[in-house]
Parts: C-alpha cells; sequence; structure tokens
C-alpha cells in the first residue's frame, strides 16, 4: 500500500470514528509498523496545516482525532444553533490550573493553596470529565488523588502535559503586570 492510499485510509478511519484513536489501534488495523505511521501522521499533521484545511488532525498523546481549525469557530458558531454553555467559574478556573500544575494532588492540598474550600469547583471539573479521580493517598481517611484528562487537553489545544509553559513564566507575568500598574 503507498503512502497516498494510507493517507486516505487513515483520514476515513478518524473521520469515521470521531473520538480520538489511539496510534497502536491504527497500526493494527492498517497492519503499519507504530513508528512509521507516526511519521505519516506528522506528514498529514502538516499537509492539512500547510492548506489550511478546514479540518485538522489533533494529536493528544499517542492518540489522534479529526476536529476543525480554530480560525474557523466564527463560521461555525453560525450554523449551529446557540447553546447555553455555561464557562468555568474564576474558582474553578484556579483549581485546574493547581491540579493541572501539582497532579496528582489531594483537595485538601488545593484547598491550602487557594486558601479556599473547592468542592464545587472540584465537582464541575469533575462533571466536565476535565479532572478524573487517579487513585487514593495511602493514609488516613484515603483522599482521592485528583488529576487531569485528555479532555484536558483537548480543551486547552495541548499534546500533552509537557506543554504546559513553565509555572515560572506565568510568576514572572503575574509579577511584570503588578509592577507596571
Amino acid at each position: 500500500m503507498d503512502s497516498k492510499e494510507l493517507k486516505s485510509i487513515i483520514e476515513s478511519l478518524l473521520f469515521t470514528w470521531g473520538d480520538p484513536l489511539d496510534i497502536k489501534d491504527i497500526s493494527s488495523i492498517l497492519e503499519v509498523d507504530e513508528k512509521e505511521l507516526s511519521n505519516i501522521m506528522q506528514e498529514m499533521i502538516d499537509e492539512f496545516d500547510y492548506n489550511m484545511r478546514g479540518i485538522k488532525i489533533i494529536k493528544v498523546n499517542d492518540s489522534y482525532q479529526l476536529g476543525t481549525r480554530p480560525e474557523n469557530f466564527e463560521w461555525i458558531k453560525k450554523l449551529s444553533n446557540p447553546k447555553v454553555t455555561k464557562n468555568l467559574s474564576n474558582a474553578a478556573l484556579e483549581t485546574l490550573s493547581i491540579i493541572a500544575y501539582r497532579q496528582p494532588i489531594i483537595k485538601s492540598d488545593i484547598e491550602a493553596i487557594r486558601g479556599v474550600r473547592c468542592d464545587k469547583a472540584i465537582e464541575t471539573l469533575v462533571e466536565r470529565g476535565i479532572i478524573v479521580e487517579v487513585g487514593r493517598l495511602e493514609r488516613v481517611g484515603r483522599p482521592i488523588l485528583y488529576g487531569t484528562t485528555d479532555v484536558f487537553l483537548r480543551c486547552f489545544g495541548l499534546e500533552s502535559l509537557d506543554d504546559l509553559p513553565p509555572l515560572k513564566d506565568i510568576v514572572d507575568d503575574i509579577n511584570n503586570i503588578n509592577v507596571e500598574k
């Protein structure tokens, strides 16, 4: 099978599946080595970007999914009926930030950092599938350890947690804003 045919099949698989498709599954279906498939996937990502296609291939960890280009959002929004979507509250965003940078982390540690309770924020983040229970701490009460999910990565356009900006850069930016005021 030549590269052009493989790319066509991969595009069909991603379109049909809808959800993220693991490279191992694609490799198994196509009977192609994962390393070779990784190279083909990167070529496809580059081709879609170079040609400014209306869809793009989104990579999250070792999974791939088709999605629309973010810059086309305004036109897509006109097509769909307006839905009431609630944005995350500042409390939920603060809680999520702490979890993203400190995971796995327990609720009491999050509350110690924030200085306030975070039950509702955690409940909201779990309901939306942005965070999940990743285990329990081996101590009295066995508190829940929380971590982020692939939904978190997709929502924030990250391939992996390594793509989070360094915390030091964020602190420096905040300090610069405070100095300018």
